[in-house]
């Protein structure tokens, strides 16, 4: 958001930024986004994964028709709606641009019903159990054939399912059960306790690995691994669950407060150009420009992580805390909820790579790595070549800028969605090639192995903050030019309380956050943000 004259406050800016909102939207310019009707692409897609197609061709290849679908409902979103708020805004091109490739994995490059099968327990409310030598009813199969009897009680869900542990296909009955099949692949973007769960997380637990043993688990291990190769922990108990996300929850909400109130002094961040500095800070940092860019990209990383840290954390604080087992069946089991980052010390011992492949958050890793996948097949490549490494290189970042550039493009300010965001994470493309090359050359000549470890980690860490450095501003000068760090991520704000926020501003900072719409059509009326 490049403002006309500068802000006096954040305050101001938001202001200013809310009268564009309210200018554009009477002007005719776009929509506002509102829901029900927001979601009703994702929703057709929910409708028709709910229909069993696997016995039905015709039917089966519709599902590239939903597809279709769901992509142009969601491009026209991306077009022509627009939210106020402006973290909402940002999230009506990026969810949108995510329902694009999330629905393309599950149901073009995957078809989830065939494909896809998770973790459940084998018998009903009744304990009954039948032989037979095909799977049916509520999908659940052995080795040896056996399938739960609830098949025929159609009132039996997740959360009534005692036994052991097996692989369930999808189920046709009970329609609770197999709603809640279809609604856990729709959002476990990261497959925990499914058959494609992400290589990075931690495997279930031993124990559940041995009752799945005759089913044809994924894993086989002699060990209770409690820390995945990326270094996402899992853990065995609801209380160490709780021990670990709830102080996580507390003090990263206070940092992300800070962090926010700091925001709140800076003219960056509420989109001005060129601001001068903020006087909170030393007169060192107001003087070095290369200071005070490490400063802004600092607290923007902080931001980022933070919030979205936060976030992830009220998944497991929610699912396996407030509902668990009694009311969810398997999905309130604490092992099911690994941490969402890594160790710091993949970007130590891999660069660039560890940054982005372990230390950061990968919800996002199995649709960017689907499509690309789907080429390898089809090229005839070997997962382990060179070649095959680049292309989901490629893909993943192109894939993932165009998830970011779309959000970009939804803000309500003038923003630069190709050449700021989308351009960010396409020159990750670079970053990361350059360094693996220089290390295959390296360790070719036999200098990465005289190195000590110690060394290697310097210069991991120095190449990699260079080079956000001078990347980084292209997609955290674009969250400001947006409006994004004008949003209140939190509805209560501590620091606010102990005074130290702009004069005025008081302690609850949810004020308007949620309306009503009422358009001229039913189904543009409805909740907006």
């Amino acid at each position: 958001m490049i403002f006309s004259s500068p802000s006096t406050s954040h305050v101001e800016a938001l202001q200013q930024h809310n009268a564009r909102y309210d200018a554009d939207l009477a002007a005719g310019k776009f929509e506002p986004f509102v829901y029900p009707w927001g979601s009703f692409g994702a929703g057709v897609v929910l409708l028709y994964l709910l229909i069993d197609h696997r016995q039905r061709p015709w039917l089966r290849k519709a599902r590239y028709l939903a597809w279709l679908f769901v992509s142009g409902f969601a491009v026209h979103s991306i077009i022509y709606m627009r939210a106020r708020n402006p973290a909402a805004a940002f999230g009506v091109g990026l969810i949108n641009a995510w329902s694009i490739l999330w629905c393309g994995t599950i149901l073009v490059w995957n078809d989830a019903q065939t494909d896809f099968r998770r973790i459940e327990r084998l018998e009903g409310s009744m304990g009954q159990s039948r032989r037979e030598e095909k799977v049916e009813g509520n999908g659940i199969v052995k080795s040896n054939g056996e399938i739960a009897s609830s098949a025929q009680h159609g009132t039996v869900g997740p959360s009534k399912r005692t036994g052991t542990l097996a692989w369930q296909d999808y189920p046709v009955s009970p329609f609770i059960e197999r709603l809640d099949w279809v609604a856990d692949v729709f959002c476990n973007f990261r497959g925990m306790g499914w058959n494609w769960r992400i290589s990075g997380l931690p495997p279930p637990p031993k124990s559940v690995q041995e009752e799945l043993h005759d089913t044809g688990s994924q894993d086989s291990t002699p060990l209770d691994i409690h820390v995945g190769r990326d270094g996402t922990r899992r853990y065995p108990t609801k209380p160490a669950l709780f021990r670990a996300k709830l102080p996580e929850f507390l003090y990263g909400s206070l940092l992300l407060d800070l962090v926010k109130v700091l925001m709140s002094h800076d003219p960056y961040f509420w989109g001005v150009s060129n601001p001068p500095p903020p006087s909170y800070l030393p007169l060192t940092i107001q003087h070095s420009p290369a200071l005070l860019r490490i400063t802004r990209l600092t607290l923007s990383l902080l931001g980022i992580h933070w919030a979205l840290r936060i976030c992830f954390t009220l998944a497991p604080l929610f699912f396996c805390g407030l509902l668990g087992s009694p009311l969810i069946g398997v999905r309130g089991s604490p092992w099911m909820y690994p941490d969402s980052y890594g160790s710091y010390a993949n970007v130590l011992n891999k660069g660039l790579a560890g940054w982005w492949g372990g230390w950061w958050h990968q919800m996002f890793r199995f649709a960017f790595e689907a499509p690309s996948k789907q080429l390898i097949r089809s090229l005839g490549l070997h997962p382990k070549t060179l070649s095959a490494k680049v292309l989901q290189l490629v893909v993943a970042f192109t894939l993932s800028g165009f998830v970011h550039a779309c959000g970009s493009a939804t803000f309500v300010a003038e923003t630069r969605p190709l050449a700021g965001s989308f351009a960010f994470f396409a020159l990750q493309i670079l970053g990361i090639g350059v360094q693996m090359l220089g290390s295959m050359l390296l360790e070719q000549a036999g200098v990465t192995e005289r190195t000590p470890k110690l060394v290697r980690q310097v210069l991991n860490f120095g190449y990699v903050h260079v080079w956000f450095y001078y990347t980084a501003p292209l997609l955290c000068d674009d969250f400001a030019r947006g409006g994004l760090w004008l949003f209140e991520p939190l509805p209560v704000s501590p620091v606010r309380m102990m005074g130290f926020g702009v004069k005025g501003e008081g302690w609850w900072r949810w004020v308007d956050l949620v309306r009503w719409h009422g358009g001229d059509r039913w189904w543009k009326s409805g909740i907006a943000l």
